[in-house]
């Protein structure tokens, strides 16, 4: 299988290189296989993570998508993240083959969020509540086919508009994290399923990001969509388009915001929100996008969640991964020669 897009990466490629060279040699703990699309690569891979990475002992290894994956390595850890159900099953038979390999993460899993009809359904069942908060999920309506009976369905769940709408599938692709507002329940009948509906709920402007790598969190803020009253409702018909809302362009953390906006969730909700994910999804890299209801102080709400989400963005990231990687149990029993 071949990977498109791959403009800009020799450029990159010999940037690694070079951080590879350069140093004084560490025996090698650990040999990690990539298997990502170039835009991955570039986000990921970056010389910052290769060069901390080495100091640490872990070579990391580009796999080659277009042969055979078991005559590759061999490798302790396999990273993937490419596009397909050629490549999942091209994975999941090397998991079968190669029980010794942590592949991370295994592809069943992955693809359960790559279905928004299922991927909140584990934090709605989490009924997620104690002293440090309450984490929950907006109301929400799957459609698969006939735009002209979006206004009835809606009308017949009791959803208070607006909406936002977004792709059933997720993909990768840009277009899969692309969402619309719509204002007005005429305008739903112009929408192209499949597609998901979901309440919007006012939240001050800002999301949480929060990143989990293994164990790890990180939360980073973004801005978002801002409140929207009852009087800008009135006046407001239609369905607006907005690309990809959280990029990293639009970082809040150093932003002079409200403190009731922008505090962020408490520790413990976060560290309990993020074991009963990993257990229920049965993944280990990933994201969870969360919003505070605008009026409260501890209602959040979880809105999507990412796999292999853009770590490169995320503060520390090199650190955070590569301890990560080096926690993981292969490396407590198999000892490498020293290259």
């Amino acid at each position: 299988m071949r990977v498109n897009g791959d403009e800009g990466e020799d450029k990159h490629t010999k940037e690694i290189e070079q951080v590879e060279e350069s140093g004084s040699v560490v025996p090698t703990k650990l040999v990690v296989g990539y298997a990502l699309t170039s835009k991955k690569k570039k986000s990921f891979m970056q010389p910052k993570l290769v060069g901390l990475a080495r100091n640490k002992g872990i070579s990391f290894i580009a796999i080659d998508p277009n042969r055979t994956l078991s005559d590759q390595g061999p490798f302790d850890v396999v990273l993937h993240k490419l596009p397909g159900r050629e490549w999942c099953e091209v994975i999941e038979e090397y998991r079968q083959k190669h029980p010794e390999v942590t592949v991370l993460d295994p592809p069943n899993a992955v693809q359960h969020l790559h279905n928004r009809q299922s991927m909140l359904q584990d934090v709605a069942d989490l009924n997620l509540s104690d002293s440090h908060g309450t984490v929950c999920v907006p109301k929400q309506l799957t459609i698969t086919k006939d735009p002209s009976s979006i206004p009835n369905e809606v009308a017949k769940a009791g959803f208070k508009l607006p909406l936002v709408v977004k792709p059933l599938l997720v993909d990768g692709s840009a277009k899969s994290h692309e969402l619309f507002l719509a204002y007005d329940q005429c305008s739903l009948s112009e929408l192209e399923p499949p597609l998901v509906l979901q309440e919007f709920v006012n939240h001050g402007g800002v999301l949480f990001k929060i990143y989990i790598v293994g164990e790890a969190i990180k939360v980073v803020r973004r801005f978002s969509l801002p409140n929207i009253s009852k009087r800008e409702l009135e006046k407001l018909a239609g369905v607006f388009h907005f690309p990809r809302v959280s990029c990293a362009a639009a970082s809040a953390d150093d932003a002079d915001l409200d403190p009731s906006i922008a505090e962020l969730p408490q520790r413990p909700l976060l560290e309990r929100l993020a074991r009963e994910l990993r257990q229920r999804l049965g993944l280990q890299l990933f994201n969870v996008d969360m919003i505070r209801e605008y009026g409260t102080k501890d209602v959040f709400y979880v809105i999507d969640i990412n796999y292999f989400p853009g770590y490169g963005k995320m503060p520390e990231y090199e650190h955070i991964f590569t301890d990560f990687l080096l926690s993981l149990p292969q490396i407590m029993y198999k000892k490498r020669p020293a290259t």
